[in-house]
C-alpha cells in the first residue's frame, strides 16, 4: 500500500513527500534532464552534430599542444625509450573513464555533463561542487591555451619582432602585469565563431583538426623515414629500454594522462546529437582510439631519432628534427603547434556555456545563462559572458601557474561519474521529483491506487479465506494477504542498503589508500599499516558488491539503448582509485588555491542556489507512478 507522507516541516501535504531542510536539499536529485525540458517547453538545443563532428570536437580538445612539448619532458625525467608505453598505460586509464562516461551519457542525452549525471545519481550537493569545479577547468583552461599561440605564433613568423604591433605582448611598468592583446582577439574570435551556431563552430573545429594531426602524421612519416635511414640511435643505449625502471614508466604514464583530458568536452553536446545512443560512444571511442594512436606514434619516433636525455625540454620534436638538419620541417611542426592551440581553444570554451545552462536551467544559477537564441539554438548570452570573462583574464594574467587547478575539475568529474555508474547500476533514484503544482493530480492518482492496492489485498485474502478458514480465523486476513510481497520487498530493501553501504565503503577505503600512498612524509609503519587497513576495507566492500544482484530497474533508467558500461563494479572502481590517486597527489599549492574556489561556491550555493533550485518546493513519489500521474494531470488540464 502507498503511504500518505509528509514535508520535513511535519505538516501534512497528501501524498509524497518534500526534501526542504538543508542537508536534504544536499542530497535531493532530479530527473533525467531532457524530460524536464520536452514537458517544460525550454527552446532546446539545435540537434545538428554526427558522430564525425564529435571525433572533430574530441580529438580537437584532447591534443593540444602538450604534445608537442610533453614528450621531451617525460622522456628526460621519468620514462626514457618506454615514453610509447607510458602513452598507452594512460590511455588505457583514460578509457576507464571514457567507458562510464559513454554509458551514462547515453542515458542522460542532455547538456551538462559530469554535472549532470551526478545531479541525477548522487544529489545537488555534489553536483554543484562539479558544476564550480568544471567552471574553473573551462575558463583557466581556455585563458591559458589562449595565451600559449602567441609564442607560436611569434616562433611561425620569425620571433617576437615580428608580430604586428597589436598583437604583440606588452609589458606595464611598475605593475609586473604583461598583457597578451592575441590571446583575446583569439577567444573573441572563438565566441563569435561558437554564437552562430553548434554545425558551423563544429566544421571550424573539424578544419583545424584535420590541420593538427596531418602535421603529427607528417612527424611520423617523416621521422620514421630518418629513423630507417640513419638507425634508431635513440633506442641503441646501454641502460636499455627502462633507464628509470618500470616504475619511471609509471611516473611518466600519470603525467601524460593528463593529455588524455579533453574527450568530456564530447558529453557537453549531447543535447546537439542528432542520434545520442549510436553517436556518442562511438565519438568516445573513436577519439581514444585516434589520439592513443597519434600519441604513441610520435613518441615512438622521436625518443628513438634522438636519445631521450639530449632532447630539447621546450622544443623536442623541432630539435629532433634539426639534429637532422630538416630545418624546414620546424615551420610544418609549428603550424600543427598553432592548430592544435586553436582547437583546444575552442574545445574549452565550447562546453562552459553549456554547464552554465544546465546549471541555471536547475535554478542554481541565473536565468540569464539558460537563454537559447531562437536562431542559432545555441546559448548566445552564456558563451557571450563566457568569452568575456575567458578574454580578460587571458589578456591581463599569465595564469599558467593555476593550470594545475584545471585538472582537479576533470579529476572530480571522472571520479563523480563513475561513482554515479555504481548508483545506477546497484541503487538507482526509486523516487522522482515532480512540481509541486501537480500535488492535486498527485494526491487523485496515488490516492486511487491506493484504494486499488486495498481492493486487490482483500479479494486476494476472501479468496485465500475459502481454502484456509481455519487458518483464517487464527492468524487473520493481512498476513495471509501480504507474507509474500513483504518478503519479497524486505529482500529488495536488504540488497539496496547492503549495496549502498558497500559503494560508500569502496570511497572510504578509496580514499585511506589514495591519501596513504601520496603522504610519502609519513614513518612507514604507519603508513604500510593504514594503507593495508583501506586496501582491506576496499577488496572486501568490491567483492561484496560485485556478489550482489544488479537493480532491474537500471534496464528502465533515463533513456535505453545506449552504450553499457563493461565489467561492473570492477572498471568503475578502478576509474575511482586511478583518478582519486591523481587528485590526490596533485599537491598542497594546488588545493590551496582550489579550496579558496570552493569556499566561494558554497557560498554562491547556500545565499543563491539552494533557495532558488528548481527542486525547492518539488514532490517526490515513486518513479513507478510518475507517467500516470502526468497523464491524470493532462486530462484535469
Amino acid at each position: 500500500m502507498l503511504i500518505r507522507e509528509q514535508s520535513s516541516g511535519n505538516t501534512d501535504t497528501g501524498y509524497g513527500r518534500r526534501l526542504s531542510g538543508v542537508f536534504e536539499s544536499l542530497v535531493r536529485r532530479k530527473l533525467v534532464d531532457s524530460d524536464n525540458v520536452t514537458r517544460e517547453n525550454h527552446h532546446q538545443l539545435a540537434k545538428k552534430l554526427s558522430a564525425l563532428d564529435l571525433v572533430a570536437i574530441g580529438v580537437g580538445a584532447t591534443i593540444g599542444a602538450g604534445v608537442y612539448i610533453l614528450v621531451g619532458t617525460v622522456a628526460r625525467e621519468h620514462a626514457g625509450p618506454s615514453l610509447t608505453i607510458s602513452f598507452f598505460v594512460a590511455g588505457v586509464a583514460a578509457a576507464l573513464s571514457a567507458f562510464c562516461y559513454a554509458e551514462l551519457a547515453c542515458r542522460c542525452p542532455s547538456a551538462g555533463s559530469a554535472y549532470h549525471y551526478t545531479y541525477i545519481c548522487v544529489g545537488e550537493g555534489v553536483a554543484w561542487l562539479v558544476g564550480w569545479a568544471l567552471i574553473l577547468e573551462w575558463t583557466i583552461g581556455g585563458s591559458t591555451v589562449a595565451r600559449g599561440i602567441t609564442p607560436n605564433l611569434a616562433l611561425f613568423l620569425g620571433g617576437e619582432d615580428k608580430l604586428p604591433a597589436f598583437l604583440a605582448r606588452i609589458s606595464i611598468p611598475g605593475l609586473g602585469i604583461v598583457v597578451d592583446p592575441c590571446a583575446a582577439i583569439l577567444i573573441f574570435i572563438v565566441t563569435a565563431l561558437l554564437c552562430i551556431g553548434i554545425k558551423k563552430s563544429s566544421l571550424a573545429q573539424t578544419i583545424v583538426t584535420t590541420v593538427n594531426v596531418c602535421a603529427l602524421l607528417f612527424i611520423t612519416a617523416v621521422g620514421g623515414y630518418l629513423g630507417f635511414r640513419d638507425g634508431w640511435v635513440g633506442y641503441e643505449l646501454p641502460n636499455g629500454y627502462f633507464p628509470f625502471g618500470v616504475n619511471g614508466m609509471f611516473a611518466g604514464s600519470a603525467v601524460v594522462f593528463f593529455s588524455y583530458i579533453g574527450f568530456d568536452s564530447i558529453t557537453s553536446t549531447t543535447e546537439e546529437m542528432k542520434n545520442p545512443q549510436r553517436d556518442l560512444p562511438l565519438g568516445i571511442g573513436l577519439t581514444m582510439l585516434i589520439c592513443s594512436i597519434l600519441y604513441m606514434l610520435v613518441s615512438t619516433v622521436i625518443v628513438g631519432l634522438v636519445p631521450y636525455y639530449a632532447l630539447d625540454p621546450d622544443t623536442p620534436i623541432s630539435s629532433a628534427f634539426a639534429s637532422y638538419r630538416v630545418h624546414w620541417a620546424t615551420y610544418i611542426i609549428t603550424v600543427g603547434a598553432v592548430t592544435a592551440l586553436f582547437a583546444s581553444l575552442l574545445g574549452s570554451i565550447l562546453p562552459q556555456p553549456r554547464i552554465l545552462m544546465a546549471m541555471a536551467r536547475d535554478g542554481l544559477l541565473p536565468s540569464i545563462f539558460a537563454d537559447i537564441n531562437k536562431h542559432t539554438q545555441v546559448p548566445v548570452k552564456g558563451t557571450i559572458i563566457t568569452g568575456l570573462f575567458a578574454a580578460a583574464l587571458a589578456f591581463f594574467m599569465d595564469v599558467s601557474q593555476l593550470a594545475g587547478m584545471v585538472s582537479v575539475g576533470t579529476l572530480l568529474a571522472f571520479t563523480t561519474v563513475a561513482i554515479s555508474v555504481l548508483i545506477l547500476r546497484y541503487v538507482p533514484p526509486h523516487e522522482s521529483p515532480l512540481p509541486s503544482s501537480l500535488q492535486e493530480a498527485i494526491n487523485s492518482t496515488l490516492s486511487q491506487l491506493d484504494g486499488e492496492s486495498l481492493e486487490t489485498a482483500v479479494g486476494d485474502s476472501a479468496g485465500i479465506c475459502e481454502n484456509n478458514i481455519q487458518d483464517s480465523s487464527d492468524k487473520g486476513n493481512d498476513v495471509l494477504a501480504y507474507p509474500l510481497i513483504e518478503r519479497a520487498v524486505s529482500r529488495e530493501e536488504k540488497r539496496r542498503k547492503t549495496a549502498a553501504w558497500a559503494i560508500a565503503l569502496v570511497c572510504v577505503g578509496v580514499l585511506i589508500v589514495t591519501f596513504t600512498a601520496s603522504a610519502k612524509y609519513l614513518p612507514s609503519i604507519p603508513r604500510f599499516t593504514s594503507c593495508g587497513v583501506g586496501g582491506v576495507l576496499l577488496l572486501g566492500s568490491l567483492i561484496v558488491l560485485a556478489s550482489l544482484d544488479q537493480d532491474d530497474t537500471r534496464h528502465s533508467f533515463g533513456h535505453t539503448g545506449g552504450f553499457a558500461c563493461p565489467y561492473v563494479p570492477f572498471l568503475p572502481v578502478a576509474c575511482i582509485l586511478i583518478n582519486t590517486y591523481l587528485l590526490i597527489d596533485l599537491g598542497l599549492a594546488t588545493w590551496i588555491w582550489v579550496s579558496v574556489w570552493f569556499a566561494i561556491g558554497a557560498l554562491v550555493y547556500v545565499f543563491y542556489g539552494r533557495t532558488h533550485s528548481s527542486l525547492v518546493n518539488a514532490v517526490y513519489v515513486r518513479s513507478d507512478y510518475v507517467n500516470e500521474i502526468y497523464r491524470s494531470s493532462d486530462h484535469v488540464a
